[in-house]
């Protein structure tokens, strides 16, 4: 369907060397998008990077840290000057660090919101900026579905995918004059990395099967499909909005 068909866009996804930063950077590969793989690590890039390409999609490489803001600005600008433009932002990169709130590290908390508020602010103006002059753009946050609730042990994650929801509608805000629409994907809980911990604790297992209505973690190309809708043509007349795919938790008590 044309409505969904990316051929011709060039997506930047951040955090894609592995878990949902990857699956969502093949997928955005299916839908016919040049994709941008971005990460801190050379050698992971380089794999991801390989692994997509033997499938035969067309991909690059960006190696910068989201969370310093000089070294975004310089990998994107050189990247619009010398090679096409980016027409899609998917801001994934993220951290968690579970502990109780009151032995919570100062520096940790400093460094979650860098990693998870920051970062977003710092690639999304530097992209921004080069699509306000085209007239267009999608930008599409990963937010969580801590964006609306909250557990024990993760006050700080939960305060940062909160900011992600209302930043993503002050982006909508100030941008949508310029051709940009501005989303989020608030994932519940899936089967990924950042989850190992949590994926092998049977208890834990146990009791998202009895929280999610659907009774199950989920896989994470189960995000692929919100992803394509949001960066293409078929969600021209969305913006701000953060659209959970959760299995139904949030719906639920």
């Amino acid at each position: 369907m044309k409505l969904f068909d990316l051929t011709g866009q060039t997506a930047l996804v951040t955090g894609s060397s592995m878990g949902i930063g990857f699956a969502l950077a093949r997928g955005l590969a299916q839908a016919g998008a040049h994709v941008i793989l971005n990460a801190r690590n050379l050698e992971k890039l380089e794999e991801a990077r390989k692994t997509l390409s033997d499938e035969g999609f067309s991909i690059d490489t960006l190696c910068f840290d989201v969370t310093e803001a000089d070294a975004v600005k310089a990998a994107i600008n050189n990247y619009e000057a010398n090679n096409r433009p980016i027409s899609i932002l998917i801001n994934n990169a993220g951290m968690q660090f579970r502990t109780p709130l009151e032995e919570y590290p100062v520096d940790t908390f400093d460094h979650l919101m860098r990693t998870n508020v920051n970062s977003i602010f710092y690639v999304s103006q530097a992209v921004a900026n080069h699509m306000i002059g085209r007239g267009c753009g999608k930008i599409v946050n990963i937010a969580s579905v801590q964006t609306a609730m909250a557990r024990p042990g993760i006050a700080p994650y939960t305060t940062s995918k909160g900011a992600v929801a209302n930043l993503t509608k002050g982006m909508a805000t100030d941008w949508a004059k310029h051709g940009l629409t501005c989303n989020a994907i608030a994932p519940g809980y899936f089967d990924t990395p950042l989850n190992a911990a949590l994926v092998a604790d049977p208890e834990f297992c146990a009791w998202i099967n009895k929280r999610t209505p659907t009774g199950r973690w989920g896989q994470i190309e189960e995000l692929v499909g919100a992803c394509v809708f949001l960066t293409s043509s078929a969600s021209s007349f969305v913006n701000g909005q953060t659209l959970f795919v959760d299995g139904g938790m949030t719906a639920c008590l």
